[in-house]
């Protein structure tokens, strides 16, 4: 899977900036990934603060290996420029990656490209290190998203962002998540989910599915993880504790497919290094290299959510 599996975001924790309780009850959870959010869960008046808070928090640690995110306000605000430079000046070294809202075009990623490498140039950090992660929220986002994926070598993910994609197209319901009153037949949300997929891979980037908006209704958010999973979505924003581990367990393989996609791999190279044979054979299953990319995917998420193989049965042997 290359650069879309170098950091797992199975579940992508929401955190308000402005709140040190969520924030300290955040580091607990089993979360791959988080974003501490100054843009929708703050207040206008409590924004300044806000970014102090999240610095604070950042180089605070105790983070383990989550995916350390901020989400700064978008470009058509006036806080933006300075949540960027507060942010990344106190605390960049603590930091892998901002989130960049309503990304409408390639021009949005590029600023925050241009202002990043100026921050780590004057401030002595690693010059491309933080990774941009770019939210699709609009019509005209999801129209440019290609041009918006090819926009910056930071760019590690496009992320969809439901709520505000709803009302830009005049969608006719007030449930995030759920199918729209009417719609009946399949999924109103497959071209939108499919077209944010194919320029996320065309790129070699993450594609993230959103938040669904009823924390409680577990069964609901598993649903709705299992959509995008099942196209090839890498994870989904969470917004409570009770969807963490749906989320995990939607985006991860079953440990059964993740044993058998290893088993592919390694009978694969054996066969083409070892015995230099083009027929490859595991059990009464034919393999061939298009097996080989398919098996690299799975195995991939696998390794990257943790998995590990499950140990031979005694007295087995490699298959045939």
């Amino acid at each position: 899977m290359g650069s879309v599996a170098s950091r797992s975001r199975r579940s992508v924790l929401a955190v308000p900036g402005s709140n040190p309780r969520f924030i300290e009850k955040a580091r607990g959870l089993e979360v791959d990934a988080f974003f501490l959010d100054l843009e929708d869960a703050v207040a206008p008046l409590a924004k300044e603060a806000a970014r102090e808070t999240v610095v604070a928090a950042l180089k605070e640690g105790g983070w383990g290996g989550k995916v350390r995110t901020v989400r700064v306000n978008d470009l058509s605000t006036p806080w933006t420029y300075r949540d960027v430079i507060t942010v990344v000046e106190g605390a960049g070294a603590e930091l892998d990656c901002l989130v960049l809202p309503k990304v409408t075009g390639p021009d949005h990623v590029r600023w925050l490209d241009t202002l990043l490498t100026q921050i780590e140039a004057a401030t002595g950090l690693e010059p491309g290190r933080i990774g941009i992660e770019a939210q699709i929220e609009d019509a005209r986002g999801l129209v440019n998203v290609d041009a918006i994926a090819a926009a910056s070598p930071r760019l590690e993910s496009l992320v969809y962002g439901p709520a505000d994609f709803m009302a830009s197209i005049n969608m006719k319901t007030l449930v995030v998540g759920e199918q729209p009153p009417g719609y009946d037949v399949g999924d109103a949300y497959h071209y939108v989910l499919m077209r944010i997929l194919m320029a996320a891979r065309a790129h070699g980037l993450q594609a993230i599915d959103g938040p669904y908006l009823q924390i409680r209704d577990v069964d609901a958010f598993a649903r709705s993880a299992a959509r995008s999973a099942a196209l090839g979505f890498d994870g989904k924003w969470v917004l409570h504790p009770l969807q963490v581990e749906a989320a995990n367990a939607a985006y991860s393989p079953s440990q059964e497919d993740y044993d058998h996609a290893e088993r592919i791999l390694a009978a694969y190279e054996h066969a083409t290094t070892v015995e230099r044979r083009g027929a490859v054979m595991l059990g009464e299953e034919m393999l061939d290299e298009a097996s080989r990319k398919m098996a690299l995917v799975v195995a991939g998420k696998g390794r990257a959510a943790g998995m590990r193989p499950t140990p031979p049965a005694e007295g087995g042997g490699r298959p045939e």
